[in-house]
């Protein structure tokens, strides 16, 4: 049909379609010559149209861009996603003279005061305020400065970061810590370990071959672990420590283990289970730390024969320097019995380091009560000798097959009824049996894990080997190795090398952290107690970590890790406490100019954004996906 017969007709179609033509001229006419563009968003105007290329006019100097990558400038508008205002909360500065190191669940100092009894270190226990306290922000210390980096850091410290001199004074003579000008220096071994940790951990291999660090040994636990001297060393010969202290009267000796980028971790053995799940370590070290093993029926060593995997390793060492400490002789002579090495290939076992005083204190009572409950767990003495600098050494073994418990004359301790095994372990009293020993679906002891570093991408010895579950475990870490790669470390504008100490807050399989596994940091993977337990796994697979509810405080001093990292995890804790009190312990946990990344909905992170704004916190939205939030020094003043 002819356009001059359509004009004839004046048919109602032809009128519409002729106005429509007309008012997109006009349109495109007026704003042609006023000078100024139509700019649609961009998930309107591309989104999901194959015939629009994605590529933006550049400048004339601006290289080509190859056919489906993006430009500078559109990634720019991705990555530039409109964020919220910022909540309007009036906040206000934590109080007292010790606010800078507050912790919530460790400081309420009204619920300890109420404690019935402190003889089983109850007061170095958790106690969360009950309701929630009243939202502080804690202070800076005067002259706090960025962190030294990695490796420096691990020999020297800045003392205003840090500013406690009393471990110094308390620990004077076995040269824990010197304070030279505005650093706190560590020599590396003090008295414990004369010739540095190097040689102490080559001495114990010597005597016990098949203790081969950063192989069959790779994840072990240092209780009372002073400055963390023994895990940070041990990092060279590939082994990942978590180094266990209270809040105690040795001022600041987490921190000052944290500040340095060594793994560390505020816990006591007291009456609750260590936040560890059953069979996690391959080695527990213990440098004459003042465990009362024997305490209430020997529930403290039942407590490591819990933790240990079968084929672990326990390490206790002291020096003459205690020889006149009774207490301290009465534990080293208690562990005196001695069996002769058998069947090491196979078997678990516990290293322990004692001095010359063994053998001069008799304390028999003592030591016949704990002998007889290390030989009821099935312990052995496989060696015991003493180097040229007066450490002492005894190694035990754990059995790694439940028939030597079948053959005791009594069944005292027990062991421990399936019902009472809890694998997540929150807030769990002590046990007073001895763990079962893991077993596959066969009714066999699951095997130790393969060497490092192939124990990392191997399956997991304990990962329940039902459908769907292995192929599930092998996408996710494919699917973080292609998320760490292409986006966390090359598209988010990320400071990556400032970075020492990371925290997953709910690692899943470990799979961020297997990813960074090459990269000069160490990860702290948390496993949210009301999600799936993940943690066993995580140690099979050569990583650390701890169970955690996120609607109380963590374990750990204000200013210690460098960024923390979630994957889904706001929107189920939404649901169960308050999310202003999660970004307050998120901002006491990261240090000013450290970061927060979050992998979640856009409406989880408009929320998160809107506190961080509030905290004074730079963010930037990344594909409506990823959250990118830096702490800054801004801090209220009362």
């Amino acid at each position: 049909m002819s356009l001059g017969k359509l004009m004839k007709e004046r048919t109602f179609g032809f009128a519409l379609f002729l106005f429509l033509f007309l008012f997109l001229i006009s349109i495109t006419f007026f704003f042609l010559s006023s000078g100024k563009t139509v700019d649609l968003p961009y998930y309107f105007s591309l989104a999901g149209r194959s015939d629009v290329s994605t590529t933006e006019p550049s400048d004339a100097n601006d290289a080509p861009v190859p056919p489906g990558k993006d430009s500078p400038a559109l990634k720019a508008r991705k990555s530039n996603f409109p964020t919220p205002p910022a909540l309007d909360i009036a906040w206000r500065p934590c109080e007292g003279v010790l606010a800078a190191d507050y912790i919530p669940c460790l400081d309420n100092y009204k619920a300890i005061k109420r404690l019935p009894t402190r003889r089983h270190m109850e007061h170095r226990e958790r106690h969360c305020p009950k309701p929630a306290p009243l939202r502080c922000l804690v202070p800076l210390p005067k002259g706090y400065k960025r962190p030294l980096p990695w490796p420096k850091s691990r020999d020297m410290i800045w003392y205003d970061n840090v500013p406690h001199p009393k471990l110094v004074e308390y620990k004077k003579d076995q040269n824990w810590v010197r304070k030279e000008g505005d650093q706190f220096v560590f020599p590396g071994g003090g008295t414990q370990f004369k010739d540095g940790v190097s040689n102490y951990a080559s001495f114990i291999h010597k005597t016990v071959p098949i203790i081969h660090w950063g192989r069959q040994i790779r994840v072990a636990l240092d209780v009372g672990c002073g400055v963390a001297s023994f895990g940070g060393y041990l990092l060279d010969k590939q082994v990942l420590t978590m180094s266990i202290a209270p809040k105690d009267e040795h001022e600041a000796q987490i921190q000052f283990a944290l500040e340095r980028g060594i793994p560390a971790f505020l816990s006591v053995i007291g009456t609750q289970q260590l936040v560890f799940p059953d069979n996690a370590f391959d080695l527990v070290h213990c440098a004459r730390c003042r465990v009362h093993w024997d305490a209430d029926g020997g529930k403290p060593l039942l407590e490591l024969n819990r933790v240990l995997r079968p084929g672990g390793f326990f390490i206790w060492s002291a020096t003459p320097v205690y020889q006149d400490d009774q207490r301290d002789a009465k534990v080293w002579k208690c562990q005196i019995p001695f069996s002769p090495i058998t069947n090491l290939h196979a078997a678990a076992i516990i290293t322990m380091t004692i001095s010359s005083m063994l053998f001069s204190h008799p304390f028999l009572a003592y030591t016949a009560a704990v002998s007889a409950l290390t030989e009821a767990m099935c312990w052995k003495v496989v060696a015991k000798t003493m180097d040229s600098t007066g450490i002492g050494l005894v190694i035990y073994q754990k059995p790694e097959n439940p028939s030597c418990y079948e053959k005791r004359p009594q069944n005292n301790p027990p062991l421990c009824d399936q019902n009472d095994q809890h694998n997540i372990s929150w807030y769990t009293p002590l046990l007073n049996c001895i763990t079962r020993l893991p077993l596959d679906k066969q009714g066999k002891v699951i095997k130790w894990p393969v060497t490092w570093p192939y124990r990392l991408s191997s399956l997991p010895v304990s990962m329940p080997l039902e459908p769907g579950v292995v192929e599930q475990y092998k996408a996710d870490n494919r699917r973080w190795t292609e998320l760490v790669s292409d986006t966390y470390l090359m598209k988010l504008n990320i400071s990556w090398p400032s970075f020492r100490n990371i925290m997953d807050m709910n690692a899943g399989y470990g799979g961020f952290a297997a990813a960074l596994i090459d990269l000069p940091y160490w990860v702290m993977n948390v496993v949210p107690v009301h999600e799936e337990d993940t943690l066993s796994i995580i140690y099979d697979r050569g990583l650390i970590g701890v169970y955690h509810d996120w609607c109380e405080s963590f374990n750990t001093y204000p200013r210690t890790y460098d960024l923390l990292h979630s994957s889904f995890l706001f929107k189920a804790l939404s649901e169960r406490c308050d999310l202003i009190d999660v970004g307050v312990e998120i901002d006491r946990i990261v240090r000013p100019g450290g970061y927060l990344l979050v992998f979640d909905t856009i409406e989880m992170i408009n929320k998160l954004t809107a506190i961080l704004k509030s905290l004074h916190w730079s963010v930037k939205i990344h594909q409506a996906q990823y959250l990118v939030a830096q702490k800054s020094l801004w801090r209220p003043t009362s």
